[in-house]
């Protein structure tokens, strides 16, 4: 059994409700509009069968009225030439075809009826899928937001984990030892520098000391 068994019971559902209480609301909606396409179907299908029905009706309609007139207008004729008998014939398939035509008129008012409850009928039918088909389409947007919203959620948990944060942790270690390395070979590249600037620099004094010792013993003695 679907989720409606009667097309009544779709025009006279109440959406909202069945989805608040459905555990699964998208296949809800997907097993209503299934169930309401089935009736649209059905219910156009009766509806042609019955505009068929009425199109024979008519047709029987306007042969009978045909009848009618013939058999009055023979029922004169023989009344003008004086022959009652046949006047009264006459009279008498006009009655039987009489009947016969407001009978096909009762049942075209009611086919025509039947018709014209099917068409509201589709076109309230209609409408509910209408609807049904946007609950659909903004019920798979959210899904789709849902899934969208746990994926980032996912990946700023990843993202915020021990694990990335002690990865982090080690890389800056090591950036700082390299700025300590090249801070300390730094440092020595600077003394080494210095030693022989104070090399080069005593002997240039001593040089000198010895030009001065020079010049006084060169003094002294004259």
């Amino acid at each position: 059994m679907g989720i409606f068994t009667r097309f009544m019971d779709i025009i006279n559902s109440n959406i909202n409700a069945l989805l608040d209480k459905a555990e699964d609301p998208e296949k809800m909606i997907r097993l209503m509009m299934q169930e309401m396409e089935d009736t649209l179907v059905d219910l156009k299908s009766s509806c042609a069968a019955k505009i068929a029905s009425r199109s024979r009706t008519v047709r029987d309609q306007a042969d009978f009225q045909q009848k009618v007139t013939r058999w009055t207008e023979r029922a004169q004729l023989a009344v003008e030439k004086g022959r009652d008998d046949l006047a009264r014939e006459a009279l008498i398939e006009k009655k039987e075809a009489q009947a016969g035509l407001d009978e096909l008129n009762k049942e075209l008012d009611h086919v025509n009826q039947i018709i014209d409850e099917c068409k509201k009928n589709i076109i309230l039918i209609e409408e509910k899928l209408q609807t049904v088909i946007v609950k659909h389409k903004a019920l798979m947007r959210r899904g789709l937001e849902a899934k969208e919203k746990t994926k980032i959620n996912k990946v700023m948990k990843s993202a915020s984990g021990s694990g990335v944060m002690t990865r982090f942790g080690d890389l800056e270690n090591r950036i700082e030892r390299m700025e300590s390395d090249a801070e300390v070979s730094g440092f020595g590249a600077s003394n080494l520098e210095s030693e022989f600037s104070k090399l080069e620099a005593g002997e240039d004094v001593d040089d000198e000391l010895a030009e001065l010792k020079k010049s006084v013993n060169k003094t002294k003695s004259e």
